[in-house]
């Protein structure tokens, strides 16, 4: 849309305030509150604001920066289009230097930069993420930590939860964001709501928008809603599995009918580069402490960095492949979780894959079985690396990286380092009921 297109929208729609949109380091969505009435000139100039105040942005010194609305993002929030409500308006946001120049720490930028270096390589890089999420009770107003029902995978039930969903999903509808399914997940009060995938910018658009509308719908009827990955012990968590596949123009690059799986030379060489730098992007796919509690076996998360057709023991999957559909052939990262930045690991998965196709990387052989069957005499046979265990793992990993270094800019890369590593060493000055539990007596 253009600057005449919004404004005629939001006139049309009663609009009387927009929120411009941006996200921080750690993927959340922050937002600068306009009255309509100055949309038109914050279009034309954009708008300025504290950047010292956001997490992994700039010194005190440094602190003037401004939001420029990217219109091609513009929506009305349904929920504000109601009775004795202000109707809002919302449209994300580039950040910018005093200069004009892109804020080199904006996630959305980092993005941007890996797919102008895919353009550059004729490649436009499509993303589907499948976000796992738990909806909790909440009791006389108060947060109860579990979850709000005891229905499993693909379970047709007549809950408040089964409504719920089918409310969120008119929400995204109304932002529009092409919903294909929706369906309980295989833990209790775990669900899952898919869209259409898309060029990686608008999917991370997408996914963050999501999220932010499921929480708004889980509150407004009285449940929470948590992308946390492993809410509760002993059952599964919430993952973020991404379909990923390259397209010359109209045409899918990841295809070749008569390859293995019906996958290309650069598909093969994309899947060699994201496992040779599975370690090193862990702690950005996967961020928190609580990340590596998902990533367990016997849990449908994956732990070994090994690839093939169906196994959801592997780090890759690919899909069956369904004659006739040639641009559906794709590969599966199965290791993200949904508390993560999505553009900064939509940035790392393009730059790995794309590492291994300028290097001309082979991957190692497909495994079709499942791999927690495996005993470690067979695991070492394979030659099979595992992800990191735990997330100070992931940072040491991240740290020695050049990859993760380079995409995200020394700025970006330094802050979130520190901001993890002082994470883990909170984590780690932290007792837990389990300890207390199991040691006061016997100890």
């Amino acid at each position: 849309m253009d600057k005449g297109a919004v404004l005629q929208e939001c006139e049309k729609l009663g609009v009387l305030f927009v929120n411009l949109q941006f996200t921080d380091l750690a993927g959340s969505v922050k937002a600068v509150t306009i009255p309509f009435s100055k949309l038109a000139e914050v279009i034309d100039n954009g708008i300025w604001f504290d950047g010292s105040s956001i997490e992994g942005f700039t010194r005190i010194a440094e602190s003037d920066m401004y939001l420029v609305p990217d219109l091609k993002t513009f929506c009305v929030l349904p929920w504000s289009v109601v009775e004795n409500a202000a109707t809002t308006a919302r449209i994300i946001c580039d950040i910018h230097m005093p200069d004009g120049r892109p804020f080199a720490g904006d996630p959305r930028y980092i993005l941007k930069k890996q797919l102008e270096r895919a353009q550059g390589m004729d490649f436009i890089f499509n993303t589907g993420p499948e976000l796992e999420f738990f909806l909790l009770d909440r009791l006389d107003g108060e947060l109860t930590v579990l979850p709000h029902d005891r229905a499993g995978y693909f379970d047709l039930t007549n809950d408040k939860a089964a409504e719920v969903r089918k409310k969120m999903t008119s929400a995204l509808c109304d932002l529009n964001i092409d919903v294909e399914a929706l369906h309980h997940e295989v833990a209790n009060g775990q669900h899952e709501i898919d869209f259409r995938y898309a060029e990686a910018l608008t999917t991370a658009d997408n996914a963050t928008t999501l999220k932010y509308a499921v929480k708004t719908i889980a509150i407004q009827n009285g449940l929470t809603a948590t992308f946390m990955p492993k809410p509760f012990g002993m059952i599964n968590g919430s993952g973020m599995h991404v379909h990923q596949s390259l397209f010359h123009g109209d045409e899918n690059a990841f295809f070749n009918p008569t390859g293995k799986y019906k996958l290309s030379k650069i598909a093969m060489q994309f899947i060699a580069g994201q496992l040779a730098h599975a370690r090193e992007f862990a702690a950005i796919t996967n961020p928190l402490v609580n990340s590596y509690k998902r990533l367990l076996p016997g849990y449908e998360a994956p732990v070994y960095i090994a690839w093939g057709q169906i196994n959801r023991s592997a780090l890759i999957r690919i899909p069956s492949f369904t004659e006739g559909r040639d641009l559906s052939q794709r590969a599966e990262l199965r290791s993200p979780d949904p508390s993560c930045n999505i553009y900064l690991a939509f940035a790392l998965m393009l730059a790995a894959g794309l590492d291994g196709i300028e290097r001309g990387m082979d991957p190692p052989d497909p495994i079709d079985e499942n791999i927690y069957e495996l005993s470690p005499d067979e695991v070492e046979h394979y030659n099979i690396e595992r992800l990191p265990g735990s997330l100070i793992e992931a940072l040491i990993e991240m740290e020695n990286s050049a990859l993760v270094r380079d995409v995200l800019g020394e700025h970006t890369f330094q802050i979130y380092l520190r901001e993890k590593k002082a994470e883990w060493a909170e984590y780690t000055a932290f007792v837990s009921n389990w300890e207390r539990e199991r040691y006061t007596e016997l100890y």
